[in-house]
């Protein structure tokens, strides 16, 4: 009986341990070159991933929202991958999930206004104040807001804004208390808070 209960656990180990095997390990995705495939997302590689040891020294995150209408998220990335620091950001994120990357890693897009807040309203700014701006920080857009800019993020966006998350943090070794929303950080467009929802989603879902 005994050797009947340890041959079925060695088959159940032998089982699971393949099946453990198999499963992705992000972060070491996330640590790659190319144009990996990242399970659960759907990238559209406009600018491949470059080697890591060269890449900007990025600490920190900051959420956008577009007042582009639904599909305007690819225009907007081929037009940043065509231009690379102008005005805009490094990925563009579709309301269907597509995720465009849109330019190389070591390059700064132009985003934020400089960090201009200082009042405290939503978070500490004693941290963000003129620090948290273009050259520190990885901008993600998210489109479809127009005409409505109060529009929150679609489901879509928002599970695929949980594993770009992810692989951002790993990436590029970025803490969840530097992921921020843009109306965080600038004195923003008062008719909505652009990237509130998302930046909190992020810091609510935790390692």
């Amino acid at each position: 009986m005994k050797f009947r209960l340890l041959a079925m656990a060695l088959s159940a180990i032998a089982f699971i341990c393949p099946a453990a095997a198999q499963s992705p390990d992000l972060e070491a995705i996330a640590r790659a070159s190319g144009t990996p495939e990242i399970p659960g997302l759907k990238v559209v590689w406009l600018a491949p991933w470059g080697d890591i040891a060269k890449a900007h020294p990025w600490r920190n995150i900051i959420v956008h929202q577009t007042e582009g209408p639904a599909g305007s998220a690819r225009g907007g990335a081929l037009a940043q991958s065509k231009n690379p620091t102008r005005r805009g950001v490094m990925v563009w994120v579709e309301t269907d999930g597509t995720v465009y990357w849109a330019v190389p890693d070591h390059l700064v897009p132009t985003h934020t206004d400089g960090a201009d807040r200082n009042d405290n309203k939503y978070i500490d700014n004693s941290k963000t104040y003129h620090q948290v701006n273009k050259d520190t920080s990885i901008g993600v857009e998210f489109a479809g807001n127009y005409p409505d800019v109060t529009r929150g993020a679609t489901e879509a966006q928002i599970a695929a804004w949980r594993i770009l998350l992810k692989v951002l943090r790993a990436r590029y070794g970025i803490p969840l208390e530097r992921v921020y929303a843009h109306n965080w950080i600038d004195f923003k467009d008062a008719r909505y808070c652009e990237g509130c929802a998302l930046a909190a989603l992020a810091r609510q879902w935790g390692e």
